[in-house]
């Protein structure tokens, strides 16, 4: 097949660009040139911002386009406007975050039938925590609307693997590897769900190839582990001696600790969402997953080959670590005192 990919040598970007090639498809991607511009370069790369330089696609024809990292309907509108005549299938990548929150009594699983997030003004392009998910489903509308009856519309979760610079998943294989007490939050037993890049990309041109279309929650695994089984298989992988010390919810509230960012994976209570997410329609279309232990050596053996001094984007510094654990252990000791 003929591919157009918007992005391409960004995270998820990279993995669908090896999943084609492996598959020997033809690609051409259309990125400003300023991630990594060198990657493939036996690829064809158009570069140019795609607010106002459309025109280069124009007199062209692909067998599908891929638009993995649209965020602002206007622009996605636009997109698809220009390919509407040279194309025969839109891919959008989404998000679960398109989703209004459950009720947090509820034990449902969220499926693709939960009603979306409406912003209460639509114009707005500003992309922030409180905009995303809005702003994501119209850019879901914008490609329906343009293609109708031709695309699929794919809604990852937390996305993790090698390659992966937010550092959302890397941090816990990373300071696992570390060896020394580390801070685990929560509840050790509290599932997580998250996708490895390289499975949602694989599935992804299969479901191009056969020109699926329709609405599906891209998450994982199959069978979701637990925060502890995540930490323990690190320290058997990597070798280290770490230990875990869990602290709770309170303490973690009480000390203002943010989730996703300085807790990766975890996540509070009351965001329920992030963990109900099913993927049923998906498996029955062909998504499966690679067993966990892949996706932390990959993650690791990618995450060496990065400067040791380099900071990571999520979880929280060695100084604040040691920090918390002390005032931890502190309260634990004056709690064991008064009973």
């Amino acid at each position: 097949m003929n591919i157009l990919i918007f992005g391409g040598t960004g995270f998820l970007g990279r993995h669908l660009v090896n999943a084609a090639l492996e598959r020997n498809h033809h690609l051409t991607l259309f990125n400003r040139g300023q991630s990594a511009p060198d990657l493939f370069p036996d690829v064809e790369q158009i570069h140019a911002n795609r607010d106002g330089g459309l025109a280069h696609l124009e007199g062209r024809r692909w067998d599908a386009v891929i638009d993995s990292n649209g965020k602002i309907p206007r622009l996605v509108r636009e997109a698809a406007h220009t390919l509407a005549n040279a194309a025969d299938h839109y891919t959008f990548i989404s998000s679960i975050s398109v989703y209004a929150e459950p009720p947090t009594d509820t034990t449902e699983e969220v499926t693709e039938d939960l009603p979306p997030i409406k912003l209460p003004d639509e114009s707005v392009e500003e992309v922030t925590n409180e905009t995303y998910g809005g702003l994501k489903f119209l850019c879901e509308e914008a490609a329906r609307e343009t293609f109708p009856g031709k695309v699929l519309i794919i809604r990852p979760g937390l996305i993790v693997g090698p390659d992966d610079s937010t550092d959302r998943f890397t941090y816990w294989p990373h300071r696992v590897a570390r060896g020394g007490e580390v801070l685990a939050p929560g509840d050790p037993e509290q599932k997580t769900q998250f996708i490895d890049a390289r499975d949602l990309a694989n599935w992804t041109i299969r479901m191009i190839e056969n020109q699926q279309t329709g609405t599906y929650n891209a998450t994982g695994p199959e069978i979701r582990p637990s925060l502890r089984e995540i930490l323990e298989l690190s320290r058997s992988l990597s070798g280290s001696s770490a230990r875990f010390t869990w602290v709770d919810e309170p303490f973690i509230e009480e000390h203002k600790l943010e989730a996703y960012s300085e807790l990766p994976l975890w996540v509070p209570a009351k965001d329920s969402l992030f963990l109900k997410a099913s993927n049923t329609r998906a498996r029955e279309a062909g998504l499966t997953f690679r067993p966990l232990s892949e996706t932390i050596q990959a993650t690791l053996a990618w995450d060496a080959t990065r400067p040791s001094e380099l900071k990571l984007k999520a979880g929280i510094s060695s100084e604040r670590e040691q920090e918390l654990l002390k005032l931890w252990h502190a309260r634990t000791s004056q709690s064991n005192k008064n009973s």
